[in-house]
């Protein structure tokens, strides 16, 4: 088979494509063909050693296709279901092996792409908006980069849950995008603090921002007194620390943060956190953009797009 590995940690030119004999499931484990492989930040921190890795390494945590075979042991899960997955490291590759205790099941009614493209930001949406903080209605978030992936989730499921939600972007085109998902006020990151307080002189409940170093301070400067900051990427680089005074003189502040792997430990959770995400896919309710599609070889292209935010919506890497 192919995949991606990685033998040094840097720019996107260190993703290596190339033959790998085929992997094959063990104990509790199953074989999965590849249908697509999702792109996200969290590939990036990988590569460049934001999130250190013993090298050589594969890389990508994302994918959805087909259980091809079952190891020993492993019940509820059988050759030809269709099933996706997170937060398993090798997974740019055709075929990859998962704990079977960390697939879910993909329903009729969702593609493979689908789930692919959602099944990452989706649950990490679903937690940021249902555990970190319950998004309630008449409550006002603001969700920074709106027109991405995650940002359109985050807008999607704060509507869904009876929010005014508010967001940033960097161009019309982008602006465009977010209010297709939802948002009810879109920003320019120029003085967005100032924007924010003129429609809400209060300041926002909450703030998700997974931009990090360039947009956390103006973040907090929109927080209404004991308002709550979450913050769950650093896409811009990683913020500075922090003296926590900062949080006791802007309101007695919250601050969060959260990583997905820790909302979805239990099976029970994982499999909450999914069926409510495919669900809203199946009905509609819930909308996601796929704006590229690469080849696996083509996975350092993907990620220089990404990283220079050449693109909306989800990447896939497609076998």
């Amino acid at each position: 088979m192919h995949a991606i590995v990685i033998n040094a940690q840097g720019g996107p030119e260190v993703l290596e494509y190339a033959e790998h004999p085929d992997p094959a499931p063990g104990p509790g484990e199953v074989l999965i063909d590849v249908a697509a492989s999702g792109v996200n930040f969290i590939d990036v921190y990988h590569r460049t050693g934001t999130y250190p890795l013993s090298l050589p390494s594969p890389i990508g945590s994302e994918g959805a296709g087909t259980v091809a075979a079952v190891g020993e042991g492993v019940s509820g899960v059988s050759v030809g279901d269709s099933v996706a997955w997170v937060n398993v490291l090798g997974s740019y590759a055709e075929k990859v092996v998962v704990p079977a205790d960390r697939v879910v099941p993909v329903p009729a009614g969702v593609s493979s792409e689908q789930a692919a493209a959602s099944l990452l930001q989706g649950m990490t949406a679903h937690f940021l908006t249902h555990s970190v903080h319950e998004v309630k209605q008449g409550e006002v978030m603001l969700v920074h980069a709106g027109a991405g992936g995650m940002g359109q989730m985050l807008i999607q499921l704060g509507k869904l849950k009876g929010a005014r939600v508010l967001t940033t972007v960097s161009s019309d085109a982008k602006e465009k995008l977010a209010r297709e998902a939802g948002a009810d006020e879109v920003f320019r990151y120029d003085d967005f603090p100032a924007s924010v307080r003129k429609v809400v002189p209060g300041g926002v409940d909450v703030v998700y921002d997974g931009v990090g170093a360039a947009t956390f301070d103006g973040g907090l400067a929109s927080l209404r007194a004991r308002g709550l900051m979450v913050l769950y990427g650093a896409a811009s680089g990683p913020v500075p620390p922090l003296d926590p005074q900062v949080l006791n003189r802007s309101g007695s502040l919250y601050l969060t943060r959260p990583s997905l792997v820790h909302f979805v430990a239990e099976r029970d959770e994982l499999l909450w956190r999914a069926a409510d995400l495919f669900g809203w896919l199946a009905s509609g309710e819930l909308k996601i953009t796929i704006s590229e599609r690469y080849p696996l070889a083509d996975a350092a292209r993907a990620h220089e797009d990404l990283q220079g935010r050449r693109t909306t919506g989800k990447l896939l890497l497609v076998p």
